[in-house]
């Protein structure tokens, strides 16, 4: 579960409005993690109120299916979305949505492309192993006039080759899509910040990572979890990059659990033999924790 979470301040034709913006890697819903008490059903409630508590005016996901994003429109509804499934470009496959409530922004265009050299339909570029997207949004703040694009992504888990050539796909496509706007990229990109293909981001001199950019930083824990609450790594995957037309003020690593409950074996039970007992251990949400980032957002 990757949440990545920006404070930022539109300031607009005199203007000055604080909005709450984020990327969360929600974990795709399967099987698996069911088994482990991990479920989709379960976890999809602490989610929607994790984003209600923080009150994200707009935010990106990684991973999530159709069902999950509806579910979570379901949930909060205040919010819609735009994306499209990575496997056939309409509902199939993973997700690399943009939510955003619809009383604040009003959508002016969106897109996606694949990262691929093939951009324009679903297949896999390189030496990627899955297709991989990039879903964008130019979004209006209604109040203020103030816009900014918004990109969306998720890099291969396998390709270096793909996640090297991703990287300048995106700098590349922002140029052409996004020009000289104020410019957001978030997402899990698979690569911590040691990486090649990060430093192709974060020294393109048209974005930075948000984390070096901070005055403030709340980052105790790396940002890949794996559902494990005691984990402990300084690796960042999920990254938040912006133009040089946002100043930021603080950036954190949000590391929110839960209370899930699990059964003890009866034999583990020697105060009551012969019956099992409910007690309950801390959980995550998703996989990845949240990134959390406030920023300012500076008139041209």
């Amino acid at each position: 579960m990757l949440v990545t979470f920006a404070l930022v301040v539109l300031q607009e034709k005199g203007f000055t409005q604080e909005l709450t913006i984020a990327s969360y890697n929600i974990r795709y819903a399967n099987q698996d993690d069911s088994l482990k008490g991990n479920a989709w059903s379960n976890r999809a409630p602490v989610i929607a109120q994790l984003i209600e508590f923080h009150d994200f005016d707009i935010f990106g996901t990684q991973e999530g299916l159709h069902r999950q994003l509806e579910d979570l429109k379901k949930l909060a509804p205040v919010y819609d979305y735009i994306g499209k499934g990575r496997d056939d470009g309409d509902k199939k496959g993973e997700f690399a949505a943009v939510f955003y409530k619809t009383d604040i922004f009003k959508l002016l265009d969106k897109g996606d492309f694949w990262l691929s050299t093939e951009t324009e339909y679903p297949n896999k570029g390189w030496d990627a192993v899955l297709p991989r997207i990039c879903s964008w949004g130019h979004f209006e703040h209604i109040e203020s006039g103030a816009n900014f694009y918004f990109f969306n992504t998720h890099f291969d888990h396998v390709g270096v080759e793909a996640r090297k050539l991703s990287a300048k796909l995106i700098l590349e496509k922002i140029k052409t899509i996004a020009g000289n706007h104020h410019t957001i990229l978030a997402g899990d990109f698979n690569v911590d910040q040691y990486n090649e293909s990060y430093q192709l981001l974060n020294s393109s001199g048209i974005l930075k990572d948000a984390y070096d950019e901070a005055s403030i930083k709340y980052a105790l824990n790396g940002t890949f979890n794996g559902f494990n609450a005691n984990g402990k790594r300084d690796d960042r995957i999920d990254h938040i990059f912006v133009t040089k037309d946002f100043k930021v003020e603080r950036y954190g690593i949000l590391t929110d659990t839960y209370r899930g409950a699990f059964k003890v074996n009866e034999s583990a039970d020697s105060a009551n033999p012969g019956k099992s007992s409910s007690q309950t251990e801390a959980r995550l949400p998703s996989d990845h924790f949240p990134v959390m980032i406030k920023v300012t957002l500076i008139s041209k």
